[in-house]
């Protein structure tokens, strides 16, 4: 038998070439069309739907060679006649760029840099400057390990795990860094871990092997302050476990590495030490309170993911140190911007304990500039030339409440971001970033023709800023493997900045590698407290009910209610979302509206936005409304359909989910990109079968069939089937409705829990602050490169925005 051959991967180029040769005629009728569309960018859709144009022998013919490929994997064309180039992402994270002359036709394979300096002809015509700014990262990063696999992107820290054990395991002389790592250690001027005796390996192995003799005489649940003394005496201070058999535990994972390195071993020890006690989580737009704020301007779901986060880091911080065996407080300040026009909230307060936390405050520092304080709100997209002084001032104000410098700064969103690159580069302090949302991705086209947009949105700062702090940070925390580098058909968030280019400011050819393993997916959890399974009978809030069967049944008609259900016996298919075009609320309602079997089976739900227009100020909310109303009418939909006004009262939403599952009902989450999707966890928590879009983040959370459903919203025919599917499945086995509750679950338990989160976190902060120590000589070019293009490009553009005026009362 013939022995198999590994052939090399044909270029795009090649392969472009290969059909030119072969299929000439078919080639060169389809890059015609898109020629004929003149200047300008084709979307993958463009591509896709002039290629099903051609006649059907032409289109036969392409599709059998390896050009079909090539146009499934582009993901734009630039057509400047008579060139077409075409950008190709045959997997996450890796690109190609060609460019075709369609009437000499010639293929020509293009850097990073030509294909940029070519799309930028769309704006200015043909480009003349040969000495644009171009940022490239790429050399600092050359010597760094990465993964190379796909589907490696966003599990950074096992790969670093592997990378450091793995040097350390060939030469033993790379464990000297880990010494001098805990030999630094101290808390407030006070060592722990290692003192002074200890001043070699050879000396710190014998003495681990010392104590270990030592502590397997003594009974596991003996207090370490009854050894203390003889510890010292050899050298090891507190911090190495509240027992005998926790620092035990310690030793012997110490133990492990010193003698044969592994990476879980190398985590679970970098993971146990004490390093983390002081926590500054940087949020600086929007109106930050704990009541009254959310659909305020900017306030929404980043508030309820910080609030949550806080409140299960400082549980896992007080584990950590108990068993740690250390009398430390710890402290966590989330420093937001003080607004002294309050409108009722306590947004004008300095200082703010958050509510279920005992050492976790809100720390408001006023924007300022020259002309004094700000007191009004400002737009997120406005905020731009006020961050450099209030990094100073939080710096200041920071330091005071904690009487020292944090352990740890996690940035939220652009700005956060922004602001905590500023404070890591400044205190030395390890850095971790959450996007949440980069708007690059939301507006299409908004690098290249950047200009339109800088009136309103001042994009040229925000990607500035956002290429800043992507390339400071130790770590990126996201929820989804999506948000880094997209699926295979879509490009993730990040990577879209891995090249772009912002005609006459600059042009990016190495903005930020999804390969990098500063990327960890941890995702998010719902508030257990609020979010709990409609099983637990005990903590059921069954005194809410009344008003969840007014909000579900009074027939009155008003701004909180429309619609109502004629059968109650029915179950209820629910969703709960804000009233936009990407939401796609409407989008269900026409689907359940065209469906007879679906309307026969169940009643529907939904809460969002209002249902008067004069009630709106949002544009796009205001056209879904009147397509709502039109839907109602046209499809006569009342006995069948409860429309419900927005709702902010959580303790009651997490009820009405289960009050939901009490009708054996569903979740229908129908947006066409959800980047996360916490209502999916909180109706999936709450024992609620969940069918929830392909489109983002739901197709993560929910395996398909198991823990519930993937929808398509661009299919709705197929979506309402399966939906009525379940139905009809439900009343054929009364426990199949139970047994896709309870795989949601499972997965919940398993993946999406604020405890996971938490325990995760502590444990990145641990390996990422090593690596930090280890690597802070080789960093040092990049922090330079960054300091540079922070003070060179960034500042100006900040002075750019107008400052705001408060009005004259």
């Amino acid at each position: 038998m013939a022995t198999p051959r590994l052939e090399r991967v044909r270029s795009i180029r090649e392969r472009v070439e290969d059909t030119l040769g072969e299929h000439r005629n078919e080639l060169v009728s389809l890059l015609s069309k898109y020629v004929a569309q003149g200047k300008g960018i084709l979307q993958p859709h463009h591509l896709l739907d002039a290629f099903e144009e051609i006649e059907d022998h032409g289109r036969n013919r392409l599709a059998e060679g390896p050009f079909l490929e090539v146009l499934k994997t582009a993901q734009e064309a630039i057509v400047l006649p008579p060139f077409v180039a075409i950008a190709v992402r045959p997997r996450p994270g890796v690109w190609e760029y060609v460019r075709v002359n369609v009437y000499e036709l010639s293929v020509d394979q293009l850097s990073i840099s030509e294909y940029l300096k070519f799309k930028e002809e769309l704006v200015d015509g043909h480009y003349n400057d040969h000495y644009t700014l171009e940022l490239d990262f790429e050399p600092f990063n050359a010597n760094f390990p990465r993964p190379s696999r796909s589907s490696s992107i966003g599990n950074g820290v096992q790969f670093l795990n592997r990378h450091l054990s793995s040097i350390m395991f060939r030469n033993k002389d790379c464990l000297e860094p880990l010494l001098n790592f805990l030999r630094a250690h101290k808390h407030k001027g006070h060592v722990i871990m290692l003192n002074d005796r200890i001043q070699s390996l050879g000396k710190l192995q014998s003495v681990l092997s010392k104590a270990e003799e030592y502590l397997m005489k003594l009974p596991s649940d003996t207090p370490f302050s009854q050894f203390a003394y003889q510890f010292q005496e050899m050298g090891l201070e507190k911090g190495w476990g509240d027992t005998a058999e926790r620092v035990l535990e310690m030793m012997h994972l110490l133990l492990d590495i010193l003698q044969a390195p592994d990476p879980n071993t190398l985590e679970a020890f970098l993971g146990r030490i004490p390093m983390v006690f002081n926590v500054v989580i940087l949020s600086p737009h929007g109106y930050f309170g704990q009541a009254n704020v959310l659909g305020l301007p900017d306030t929404g779901g980043q508030i309820v993911y910080i609030l949550d986060q806080v409140r299960a880091l400082e549980s896992e911080m007080l584990l950590r140190l108990k068993k740690q065996g250390l009398d430390v407080e710890p402290k966590i300040l989330i420093v937001t911007r003080l607004i002294p026009e309050a409108k009722g909230t306590t947004v004008n307060q300095r200082l703010e304990r958050v509510s279920g936390t005992q050492h976790t405050f809100i720390l408001r520092v006023p924007f300022r500039s020259e002309k004094g304080i700000l007191k009004k709100w400002i737009s997120r997209f406005d905020v731009w030339p006020y961050l450099e002084q209030f990094t100073e001032d939080a710096i200041s104000e920071i330091g005071s409440e904690l009487q020292g410098t944090p352990d740890l700064i996690i940035g939220n969103y652009s700005d956060g971001n922004l602001v905590a690159s500023l404070m890591s580069y400044k205190l030395g302090i390890t850095q971790c970033n959450i996007a949440h949302a980069l708007e690059k991705t939301k507006y299409p086209d908004s690098d290249i023709y950047w200009k339109k947009f800088e009136e309103k949105y001042h994009f040229s700062c925000q990607f500035t800023a956002d290429i800043i702090a992507m390339n400071n940070a130790d770590f990126i925390i996201t929820s989804t493997y999506q948000e880094i580098a997209g699926s295979k058909n879509t490009v993730g968030q990040y990577e879209s900045h891995t090249a772009f280019t912002m005609p006459g400011l600059y042009r990016v050819v190495h903005g930020i590698d999804v390969f990098d393993p500063k990327f960890n997916i941890v995702s998010p959890g719902a508030d257990l407290s609020i979010y709990f399974p409609y099983t637990e009978k005990s903590k059921r809030l069954t005194s809410l009910h009344k008003s969840i069967e007014e909000l579900l049944y009074d027939p009155a008609q008003n701004s909180d209610h429309l619609g109502w259900l004629d059968d109650k016996s029915k179950p209820i298919i629910f969703s709960m979302a804000r009233l936009d075009r990407v939401k796609n609320i409407t989008g269900l309602v026409e689907l359940f509206a065209k469906n007879t079997r679906l309307r026969d089976s169940a009643n529907l739900v939904v809460v969002a936005g209002y249902n008067d227009e004069k009630r709106s100020s949002d544009r796009e909310e205001i056209q879904e409304i009147q397509k709502m109303h039109e839907l109602i009418k046209s499809y006569d939909l009342f006995g069948q359909f409860r429309w419900i006004s927005a709702q902010t009262n959580r303790a009651r939403n997490g009820e009405l989910y289960r009050y939901i599952a009490d009708t054996n009902g569903i979740f229908v989450q129908p947006a066409f990109y959800e980047a996360f999707g916490l209502t999916v966890v909180e109706a999936m928590t709450c024992g609620l079968p969940t069918f929830a879009t392909l489109h983002g983040g739901p197709a993560e959370i929910i395996e398909n069939g198991i823990s519930g459903f993937h929808i398509d919203p661009y299919h709705p025919d197929q979506a309402a089937s399966l939906m009525a599917d379940f139905f009809d499945n439900c009343k054929k086995d009364p426990e199949y409705w139970t047994k896709i509750s309870d795989g949601g679950l499972r997965r919940i338990y398993e993946r999406y829990t604020w405890k996971i989160y938490s325990e995760r976190l502590m444990t990145l902060a641990g390996v990422y602050g090593f690596w930090k120590y280890v690597s802070k000589l080789e960093r040092r070019e990049t922090r330079r490169y960054l300091e540079m293009f922070y003070i060179l490009k960034f500042r100006d553009l900040a002075k750019s925005v107008p400052l705001a005026i408060d009005d004259a009362h």
